[in-house]
């Protein structure tokens, strides 16, 4: 991509030689992209200016249609606060933030002003706050907070003018506490709670005070908030996570068999349960019954993270393992294919990724294979092409070369899933195509194909017993196939309904391949592969 500095700057010559035309619609498309590039830049704001007293205000030339453009709807914050309607302006802004929280949006003069924060209705500044907060996560990344500072400065301001609306400042320390101002959210949810006590002031007060680490204050609060509201379960499972994360697992699951027999498909508490029972005894079993509920219960009412967070860096539930590089079977029948088409290729490096959040998530994803054929698919796994030039390719080409060849074959039989999902899954062609690459070597594309049955077992309870016991005979059949028998084992263990002795087999394959002192299996955790892992998921 061009640098966004040299983009701007094409954006506003375009935008000056259109104003001089009198093109005043060009000349704010053209303004529109140049604050997408460089919202904070002092030219842009000069001309958008210029732009605005040509135009009477200029606020027809930047409507707000669905799914505008975030520049459009930035420029017109601006123009909403130089015509003195700055709490107009505001909301757009921060919308703008929420949707991409690591811009500056906010770092113009107005937005820091002492006087907007005292003309504000707090109400309404609480309000825009809280809707800021739910967009840019808890805590905000790293790389926004930042960006999102102005908005902290903005409410300060606020809470001088407005020294005793609690629900300012329970908004306000929520933002303190994303940002990593612990000591101010604890001090600004406090006081809230003092003036106006209510359940939300508690849970805003429990939240400052766990980001503080004062933890047995936070548990104090957001008890306080269950005596306000008993039958609001996602408190429990809040104090739940917060007893589990501190040594404290029995008194967490309490809570939880608290909450689910209040309520037993209350997401919050099916959620936080399956992930603390996992995290006591990490039977795969909890982890299976959780994505079958929310494959069962796709409205709930939060966005729950629990999966991905169990599943996170562990082979095949969320990312192909390193391995080194081993070559095709010799006793598997050679494919007869042509190598893959050009749009096979293109389609598959937008796909493939060699980390995803769940098994059913890579199903999900591996949708935007369906419109490569079978034949292409197969042409893949025999063929993978090189890895994309783009930064993720390139960190794979340079770190972990062997990683992009097998992740091309891992994803190029997920998408084989796609394709004829009318037929019954028994006797389907999706199937015995992947079933005939897993049993028909024992190599890379034996595990290639079966990750991809796996990971139909995740999403399809019916497919479980025929899998699971796929998956342990050829665990036994690779079991003298040094590296390939490792991540095969990886496989069982990642496998639903998988026998307990066949996971105890694994277990120790794993063991004793981990413990041999030849270079066939890549550290995992250590090195230059963990670093790549790392980068590969922002981490």
């Amino acid at each position: 991509m061009d640098d966004p500095r040299r983009s701007a700057d094409r954006d506003l010559e375009q935008a000056r030689a259109a104003l001089e035309r009198g093109e005043m619609h060009h000349a704010a498309d053209h303004l529109a992209g140049a604050i997408a590039h460089a919202p904070t830049l002092p030219e842009i704001h000069e001309l958008l200016s210029h732009l605005a007293a040509r135009a009477d205000g200029g606020l027809e030339l930047f409507p707000l249609e669905q799914h505008a453009f975030v520049g459009t709807v930035v420029a017109r914050a601006h123009l909403l606060a130089a015509a003195g309607r700055p709490e107009d302006g505001l909301p757009l802004l921060a919308a703008a933030s929420g949707h991409t929280p690591d811009v500056d949006w906010a770092g113009v003069p107005w937005v820091s002003d002492p006087q907007l924060g005292a003309r504000m209705e707090p109400g309404l500044l609480a309000r825009i706050v809280m809707q800021l907060c739910t967009a840019v996560g808890d805590p905000a990344p790293e790389a926004g907070q930042a960006a999102l500072r102005p908005y902290l400065t903005l409410v300060r301001h606020a809470v001088r003018a407005h020294a005793d609306h609690a629900m300012l400042l329970g908004a306000g320390s929520a933002l303190a506490r994303r940002l990593g101002e612990a000591t101010q959210a604890v001090e600004w949810a406090a006081r809230g709670a003092r003036l106006r006590p209510s359940k939300l002031a508690e849970i805003w007060l429990g939240y400052a005070y766990r980001s503080a680490g004062r933890i047995p204050e936070s548990l104090a609060a957001l008890r306080r908030a269950v005596m306000y509201d008993p039958d609001d379960l996602s408190v429990y499972a809040d104090i739940a996570g917060t007893l589990a994360d501190h040594g404290r697992l029995d008194d967490a699951l309490d809570w939880i068999d608290r909450a689910l027999a209040k309520n037993p498909e209350d997401d919050c508490a099916v959620h936080t349960g399956y992930r603390l029972r996992y995290r006591a005894d990490g039977d795969l079993a909890h982890l299976v019954r959780l994505a079958d509920f929310q494959r069962d219960h796709i409205d709930d009412t939060h966005e729950h993270a629990d999966l991905a967070e169990c599943c996170a860096d562990h082979p095949w539930l969320s990312r192909v393992p390193s391995a080194v590089d081993t070559p095709p079977d010799p006793d598997r029948e050679p494919f007869v294919c042509d190598p893959p088409s050009a749009a096979a290729v293109e389609r598959l490096h937008r796909v493939a990724h060699p980390l995803w959040a769940h098994p059913p998530a890579a199903y999900d994803a591996a949708l935007g294979l369906v419109l490569v054929e079978p034949e292409d698919l197969l042409a893949l796994v025999a063929h993978p092409p090189p890895a994309p030039d783009d930064e993720v390719g390139r960190a794979l080409a340079a770190h972990d070369p062997v990683l992009w060849g097998r992740c091309a074959q891992a994803w190029a039989c997920l998408g084989m899933l796609h394709h004829s999902t009318e037929e019954p899954w028994a006797d389907s062609t999706r199937r015995h195509l992947l079933v005939e690459l897993a049993t028909g070597g024992l190599d890379r594309i034996t595990e290639a194909a079966l990750f991809a049955l796996v990971t139909y077992a995740w999403v399809d309870p019916s497919a479980r017993p025929d899998v699971a016991a796929l998956v342990a005979r050829r665990l036994d059949e690779a079991a003298a196939t040094a590296g390939l028998a490792w991540s095969l084992a990886h496989l069982a263990l990642a496998t639903p309904d998988v026998a307990p002795a066949v996971r105890e087999r694994a277990a120790a394959i794993i063991k004793a391949e981990e413990n041999y002192t030849g270079p066939l299996i890549p550290r995992q955790r250590n090195g230059r592969a963990g670093r790549l892992r790392r980068w590969l998921s922002g981490r």
